[in-house]
């Protein structure tokens, strides 16, 4: 009886320890699922690290002292034919935040929606980015060998997925030929799937090797494939044998003066997620800017290779599957027309412009729920933005000579 007894209290304790252990991913679930709604989005947008699995990135090394010179942004700027006011479109667009640098000196900073300079803003994709140049520190050092390595002699276990065959450069690109709907607005697509499966605390790892499906050969044509982050991931991790989290601490976070300790959302198994899970603040963001503006350079020295910054930053990558105009290069955008320009992008509004001719760096968060609607904007919100951005970038230019 005892033994029965004992047995019963025994079953009762480990189902309650399940329990406990699932509603806790029921939990980040239900929080997620709630993530974008109107009365909260912009308060989770700077504390995901309550909403999500976390790393902290301690900052350490010599802090970042800005040059301050404050002074008014532009009234407008001509977009499309039109004369649009400045002021207007923050709004419109949910601004939380607006940075502006000019050859290393802020000239405009200014938080809204009730946020401040202390906020550790999410970077969604802007993560890429950052994945990006890790990779030319590996590179750098040897650890990755070439671009046109298949990316399962590094990650083996992606054997028998659609990554099978593609090269880490095809992946870079984001033509790995995968075949995966990013619908944000679709809670039925791929990108959704796996926020649930990152909410849940599953493995991206288990994810990405799931992905069988293929649209067309690698290196074929570009096709946005977030998960295709997350697989350089991985092959960033095997070929150097640490986290992401630690390569990032040691060999940018450390580096770049950073002015407090970041953030890296991660999945059940303690890994990155890599494809948009940075969390920061706003100068900080613009830290990385400024370091990729400066070729790679933090003074004399040298944190991304300088080679690295050219041919991650050239629109390099195939034509667009589906017509999108923008080029790309290794987890950069650059614009239509570009004169040197390149940018970096995240969902609801996220954005570094880096203007190398004018020396202008601008970093923009939001919480813009209508970050996809073109109703009103012919071109999409991207365009406008960067043609605001363009804007920007020449009013302080002439500025600075008068």
């Amino acid at each position: 009886m005892k033994i029965f007894v004992y047995g019963l209290i025994g079953l009762l304790i480990l189902a309650l320890l399940f329990t406990a252990i699932k509603w806790k991913d029921l939990s980040r679930l239900l929080k997620v699922n709630s993530l974008f709604e109107e009365d909260k989005i912009v308060h989770n947008f700077s504390n995901m690290r309550d909403l999500l699995l976390a790393d902290k990135l301690p900052v350490s090394g010599t802090k970042h002292i800005w040059p301050v010179n404050l002074t008014p942004l532009p009234l407008s700027f001509d977009y499309a034919g039109q004369t649009l006011n400045i002021e207007d479109i923050l709004k419109e667009t949910k601004t939380t935040a607006l940075i502006v640098v000019k050859d290393g000196t802020i000239l405009f900073e200014d938080y809204y929606l009730g946020t401040d300079v202390d906020d550790k803003r999410i970077s969604w994709s802007i993560s890429k980015s950052f994945i990006s140049s890790l990779v030319g520190i590996a590179v750098q050092d040897g650890d990755i060998k070439n671009l046109d390595d298949q990316v399962t002699d590094y990650v083996p276990a992606l054997k028998g997925s659609v990554y099978e065959g593609a090269s880490l450069r095809n992946v870079l690109h984001m033509a790995s030929g995968a075949k995966f709907n990013e619908d944000y607005l679709d809670k039925n697509s791929d990108i959704n799937k796996m926020g649930r499966a990152l909410a849940m605390g599953k493995s991206l790892d288990d994810f990405a090797a799931n992905v069988k499906t293929r649209a067309r050969n690698p290196g074929a044509a570009r096709q946005y494939c977030s998960i295709d982050t997350h697989v350089i991931s991985m092959v960033l991790r095997a070929a150097t044998g640490q986290t992401v989290q630690d390569y990032f601490t040691q060999n940018l976070w450390a580096k770049i003066g950073a002015g407090a300790d970041a953030w890296y959302t991660t999945d059940g198994d303690g890994n990155a997620f890599a494809l948009g899970g940075l969390n920061m603040r706003t100068r900080d963001y613009a830290l990385f800017g400024e370091l990729m503006r400066n070729n790679g350079f933090r003074g004399n020295v040298e944190i991304i290779p300088a080679t690295w910054v050219a041919e991650s930053t050239a629109n390099s990558a195939p034509i667009d599957a589906e017509g999108n105009p923008l080029g790309y290069g290794y987890q950069w955008w650059t614009p239509e027309r570009t004169d040197g320009e390149f940018f970096a992008i995240g969902i609801y509004g996220q954005y570094i412009y880096v203007n190398p001719k004018a020396g202008i760096v601008i970093v923009k968060n939001s919480a813009h729920r209508a970050f996809m609607d073109v109703d009103k904007v012919a071109e999409g919100h991207i365009a406008r933005n960067i043609e605001m951005f363009r804007g920007i970038a020449e009013h302080y230019s002439d500025w600075q000579r008068q």
